[in-house]
């Protein structure tokens, strides 16, 4: 079984201070960055989605004249109007820059139909389109995934279980992921409903230890190579 670390939207717009921020959402990016430098000792592959919209998408809501946070449809399907967030070659849109970006060796970016909305990673919200992602896991022969990021209710999730209904296996690190909470239990919620579809939800520990049983390495400092810890910039 081949298997890669998926981060999923570790971007400014996410975080504390960004146009749609999730609460604790940068919170997220030391454990992604522990979850990168396991996967570099083991030679996982890290990859990660990117939300990337035109400034004129229609899931704004000052797009579709509406307020920010309420329900309506656009093409067909619920959608929650939000703040403008990620667009395209903006700040908010960048990863963010405390997170180890050079281990990443693709990035997926999704969002940029303006008529449709896409939480997922793989497909857009109408499965009408879907990303690269897939073809790219089939060409490197990954079947396993470990996923984290932001939302946990909203593009976590829905990435996870698109994932499974392609018959990928799927960890979900559970201290790696941060909610919206539009209600309060939304995060709990998607948790269930992953692993309800198939999905391990696991502890960060237990992903470590994982990814060492799983490139064959006993838990011992001594075998393990040396990786310099990772420092961003300031």
């Amino acid at each position: 079984m081949n298997s890669a670390l998926l981060l999923i939207d570790l971007q400014n717009d996410f975080c504390p201070g960004g146009a749609l921020a999730v609460a604790e959402g940068d919170a997220v990016i030391a454990i992604a960055n522990e979850a990168i430098a396991t996967c570099l000792r083991h030679k996982i592959p890290v990859i990660a989605s990117q939300d990337w919209h035109p400034a004129g998408h229609r899931s704004f809501a000052v797009n579709s004249q509406a307020e920010p946070w309420t329900v309506g449809d656009l093409a067909g399907l619920t959608q929650v109007w939000w703040p403008v967030h990620c667009v395209q070659n903006t700040s908010g849109a960048a990863l963010h820059p405390q997170l180890n970006q050079q281990a990443i060796t693709d990035i997926f970016r999704k969002g940029q139909d303006p008529d449709i909305d896409s939480y997922s990673a793989f497909f857009d919200n109408g499965r009408r389109a879907k990303t690269p992602l897939d073809d790219w896991l089939r060409q490197q022969e990954i079947d396993h995934l470990f996923i984290m990021g932001l939302a946990t209710d909203y593009c976590v999730k829905y990435t996870v279980l698109d994932a499974l209904t392609l018959s990928y296996k799927i960890s979900v690190i559970r201290e790696g992921c941060r909610g919206v909470n539009l209600q309060p239990q939304d995060s709990q919620q998607a948790l269930d409903a992953m692993n309800a579809a198939g999905a391990n939800i696991q502890s960060l520990e237990q992903f470590m230890a994982e990814i060492k049983a799983l490139a064959g390495w006993r838990v011992s400092t001594s075998t393990e190579p040396n990786v310099a810890p990772f420092e961003p910039a300031t």
